[in-house]
């Protein structure tokens, strides 16, 4: 198949495929005589995985490690599933730090009299550089 239907059936664009091409996420696709990129069931597969991944919030570096895994049969199951709790430390700690803008945002937006007056925290706070 070719680009367009491989990026139709994987659920990413054609300029995302050839990105993961290029930074070898997936391997170099077959070509056909006049140029154009040629992608089998093995490639839809790789796609699929690499989306999953990075639905999950891996990095392409943590998708890069998966990719490895995953293609080797040998591999401990150890090794994925530390990586995977890596990951999961690094999303709740974005977690605690979004729970914190939200939670001074809110503080703000409540201490806001959002009346005709000029006089606004939201704004104050936000020129005076600190949080």
């Amino acid at each position: 198949m070719n680009i367009g239907q491989a990026a139709r059936q994987s659920g990413l664009s054609a300029k995302m495929i050839r990105y993961y091409e290029s930074i070898g996420l997936l391997r170099a696709a077959h070509r056909t005589d006049s140029g154009y990129r040629i992608y089998g069931t093995d490639d839809l597969h790789t796609l699929a995985f690499i989306k999953r991944s990075r639905d999950l919030g891996f990095s392409l570096e943590e998708v890069s490690k998966l990719l490895t895994l995953w293609q080797d049969r040998e591999r401990a199951s150890a090794d994925v599933k530390a990586l995977a709790r890596q990951h999961i430390d690094e999303l709740n700690q974005k977690i605690r730090e979004l729970a914190e803008l939200r939670d001074t945002l809110q503080d703000l937006v409540e201490h806001c009299q959002g009346d005709h007056r000029p006089d606004c925290p939201i704004l104050k706070e936000l020129a005076s550089g600190s949080c």
